[in-house]
Order: structure tokens, then C-alpha cells, then sequence
């Protein structure tokens, strides 16, 4: 990704250093379970290590794959360069180059994974002190973009909380499954080298040996990983394009800071635009992109092959950079997200009373009106409200039929705002425990 949407932790994860380092650290350490065995020299093992603080030189590696083509093996001869050809000519003994490869990239999706849960973890903090912050702020529900009914602006927090919740677990699922490593040899059988060596190599790099492997891990966990980061960035857009929609002029419910400073549009200064949540919309967008291109890696010739090989180079480190930076954008969005409560009470008044029309609905049927008399009689009224500007509370004590079968007083209760906050402990209580 390009840096204006990277962070450097783990931008870090991919580098072609961080890649080599791994990649020696894999050899050296199943050497020395070969050693441990009786398979090579003590002395041969000994000797790798001779290279752990050694930078591995970039551009030398590429110098050489340029006449290999084949990347591995341009990495072992620089190696070799380091330690010695005749100490470095047990290094990869009975491996194959997906061992290596495959083991390293489920290291890097480890790594990420880690980094996206503490984002994660980071997010549910914020939107748990704002949903407590307003957890009484009274805001009008909306469906299909119209007026439904009261709720209020701490039941939203709550219930993005309870949806990145739920991606947490996802993602720590998504790591559980990808943190597997295989050292299996050339179609997994492990002919040419002991099981045992990849149990400590395995060991040593925090991973499980992968239970059966051919030459390659299993591509169906890589799906599940990248499918999960899916979700997690559609939940993105799901928060991002409610506060794009509180940002409306026309609504102004909330709005995204607007530091001193700022500019919202080139040619109108008035403008103060929700453009970190639109952003946020289109990220969502590239972290998806991955997923289907990882359903199809599943999918493999035999053993082996190298489909899947340059869509995981480019969807592993474009696609956790890009949910990192997103998740880190939208938890500064919510941590600094300004609310306007005087704007939500002045919508959720916009039509005098309309949205209590579910009440007075139940309320005819309870005093024994039959539903759709009283359908016909509730909406007859609201519709002056929508259509003359008429105040609903006044229509119904208006309305002979209504008043037929309930008091004015019945009328009055059924506009208490209260009613329909009744519960929001309950909901809290389910969301973030007791």
C-alpha cells in the first residue's frame, strides 16, 4: 500500500527484511532439530546462526534471483555467502522451497493478526465510552432512511461494540487457523526429512505443525483468514456510512472534528465534509477486495502449483496494511466524533409526534378496536402529518373514532419519550455484562 495508508508496525511485518529474517530463522532452527537427530553436524547447525545478526543485503538477493529466478535459492546462496559454503551445505536439507515460504507468510499473517486484534481492541474501547457517554442521548431510529421510532445514540455505539466484538472473536479465530507451519519436503510425505523438524521449527516460531500438508499449507485457512478481515472491514463501512449520514446538513446529528485549520473544499469554504468516514468507505472496499481472490487460492493443481503464489504476495501485506490504517483511522473518528443532542430532538420533532404511531396503534387494538380499524384510524392522521404539516397528538384527540376508545389522557401517555428508553439498561447489560 502506499504510505498515505500505512502504518509502520505493520508495514514493518512485510518488509523484504523482516521476510529474510524469517526465512533464516526457519533454517537455522530446523537445522538444528537435524542436528539434535543425528541428520547433520552439530558444528554444520552451530555455524548457521553464525548469520543472526547479519543485515541480509537486499539487493544482492535480488542481484542473484535475477540469474536463478527462483527467490529461495537466491537467498541460500547469499547466505552461503555469509557463513560458508561448506557450513551452509546442510542448510534446506530434505526442504522444499513452499516449507520455507508457506511457514514465513503464515508467520507474517500471525504477526498482522496480532496487531489487528489490538486495533480491534483499541476500537471497542472508544465506542464503549461513547456508547456510556450517551447512553441516554434520545435520537430518532430510521428505517429505510425514513423516521421509525425513538432509540438512542448510545445503543448505536452499543451496537457497532457489539458487531467489532464479534469481528474480534472472528479474528482471533482467523489467527488460531492460520498460525500453522509445515517442514514436509517436496509433496508433504516427509521422505526426505524427519516429522520431528518441523514440530520444533514450528515450536520455536509459535506455530502448530500443520496436520497434513503436500507441498504447500492447506489454502482454505488463508480464505477463512482473508474472509474474516472481509468482515471486519465491511463493519468499517458500516459505522462510517451512519456518521456520513449524521453529517447531512440536513440531519447534523454528528459530525467528524474539524481541526483548526482544516479545509472542507477548495472552491466553498463553508464546507466541513465527513471525509475521514468516506475514506474509510472506500478502504473497506480494497480489504474486501481480497476475499474472493483468496477463495479461488483454495483451489490448487494436485500437490502443488503457483497460482496463488502473486495474489498472496500482493493481498497479504496491501490487505492487513490497509485494515490496520482503517481500524486506526475509525477509532480516532470515534474517540473525537462530536454529537449534537439538541439536533437529534429537534429531528425526532421534525414531524410533531409521528413517530409514537406504533403506540397509539397498540393501544386501539388493546381497547378492543380491531387492527385494521385501527391501522386505518392511526393512519388516517398521520397522514395529515405528512402531508399538511398537522401535529399527530392533536389530530387523534381530534378524531371522534379514536376518541371513541381512548381517554385523552390514554392519548397523552402514548407520547411519553420514556417509553421507548425502558430498556436500555437491559440492552447494555447484554452487550457490555453487568
Amino acid at each position: 500500500m502506499i504510505p498515505r495508508y500505512s502504518r509502520p508496525d505493520m508495514v514493518a511485518i512485510w518488509s523484504p527484511e523482516t521476510r529474510f529474517r524469517i526465512w533464516f530463522e526457519i533454517e537455522a532452527h530446523a537445522c538444528d532439530a537435524m542436528a539434535a537427530l543425528g541428520v547433520i553436524p552439530k558444528e554444520n547447525a552451530e555455524a548457521v546462526w553464525k548469520a543472526k545478526d547479519v543485515q541480509f543485503d537486499t539487493a544482492r538477493i535480488d542481484e542473484i534471483e535475477a540469474v536463478t529466478k527462483h527467490d529461495v535459492i537466491a537467498f541460500l546462496t547469499h547466505l552461503a555467502e555469509h557463513i560458508g559454503s561448506d557450513e551452509a551445505r546442510f542448510v534446506h536439507q530434505g526442504m522444499t522451497s513452499s516449507d520455507v515460504l508457506d511457514t514465513c507468510f503464515n508467520v507474517q499473517l500471525t504477526r498482522a493478526a496480532d496487531l489487528l486484534i489490538a486495533d480491534v481492541e483499541k476500537l471497542l474501547a472508544a465506542l464503549k465510552k461513547r456508547a456510556y457517554e450517551h447512553k441516554d442521548t434520545v435520537r430518532i431510529g430510521r428505517s429505510h432512511g425514513i423516521h421509525a421510532e425513538p432509540t438512542t445514540m448510545g445503543l448505536t455505539f452499543a451496537r457497532f461494540y457489539a458487531e467489532m466484538d464479534r469481528n474480534l472473536r472472528r479474528l482471533r479465530a482467523a489467527r488460531e487457523e492460520i498460525a500453522t507451519g509445515a517442514i514436509s519436503g517436496a509433496v508433504g510425505t516427509f521422505a526426505n526429512i524427519d516429522p520431528r523438524v518441523e514440530e520444533h521449527v514450528c515450536k520455536m516460531l509459535g506455530l502448530t505443525p500443520e496436520p497434513i500438508s503436500t507441498q504447500v499449507i492447506p489454502r482454505d485457512r488463508h480464505a477463512a483468514f482473508f474472509a474474516a478481515l472481509g468482515v471486519v472491514g465491511s463493519s468499517i463501512e458500516n459505522i462510517a456510512i451512519e456518521i456520513r449520514h449524521m453529517q447531512r446538513t440536513e440531519v447534523l446529528e454528528a459530525e467528524e472534528f474539524f481541526s483548526k485549520g482544516q479545509k472542507g473544499s477548495s472552491a466553498m469554504p463553508h464546507k466541513r465534509n465527513p471525509v475521514l468516514s468516506e475514506n474509510l468507505t472506500g478502504l473497506a472496499r480494497l480489504v474486501r477486495m481480497a476475499v474472493v481472490p483468496a477463495l479461488e487460492n483454495v483451489a490448487l493443481w494436485h500437490e502443488r502449483d503457483i497460482s496463488h503464489s502473486s495474489v498472496e504476495r500482493n493481498i497479504g501485506p496491501d490487505t492487513t496494511v490497509t485494515l490496520d490504517f482503517a481500524l486506526g483511522r475509525l477509532t480516532g473518528l470515534i474517540e473525537n466524533l462530536v454529537v449534537y443532542p439538541d439536533n437529534m430532538m429537534r429531528n425526532m420533532n421534525k414531524f410533531r409526534g409521528l413517530v409514537m404511531s406504533q403506540r397509539v396503534l397498540l393501544a386501539l387494538t388493546q381497547a378492543g378496536v380491531s387492527r385494521e380499524d385501527s391501522y386505518r384510524l392511526v393512519q388516517r392522521n398521520a397522514m395529515k402529518v405528512w402531508e399538511q404539516g398537522a401535529d399527530f397528538k392533536t389530530e387523534l384527540l381530534a378524531d371522534p373514532e379514536v376518541t371513541a376508545a381512548l381517554s385523552p389522557a390514554e392519548i397523552e401517555e402514548k407520547f411519553d419519550l420514556g417509553y421507548h428508553t425502558k430498556h436500555v439498561d437491559t440492552i447494555f447489560a447484554r452487550v457490555f455484562g453487568a
